[in-house]
């Protein structure tokens, strides 16, 4: 019977001993593009088949061939202008 309370207390400080042992996490911060539009902005479906997200106005914009295409602004990863899918 001694031999089980042993084993017994012996598990009980093993687990413990994990749980208190965790590394403190690192501190996210946004980043400085994040800070600056921490309001506003919208996902759109790009003409590259993937999602963006931008905070500027959706504007429409003439192409070489005379065309109008439609434009994301100001969006993540430093894109300025975004052409959308219609």
């Amino acid at each position: 019977m001694e031999n089980l309370e042993t084993m017994k207390v012996l598990t009980l400080a093993l687990l413990f001993s994990f749980t208190v042992a965790k590394p403190p996490q690192p501190e996210r911060r946004p980043s400085a593009t994040l800070e600056q539009h921490s309001k506003g902005g919208r996902w759109f479906f790009a003409a590259s088949g993937h999602a963006v997200y931008c905070y500027g106005p959706v504007m429409t914009l003439p192409q070489a061939n005379g065309n109008l295409q439609r434009v994301a602004t100001f969006c993540r990863e430093g894109k300025t202008v975004v052409p959308l899918k219609d």
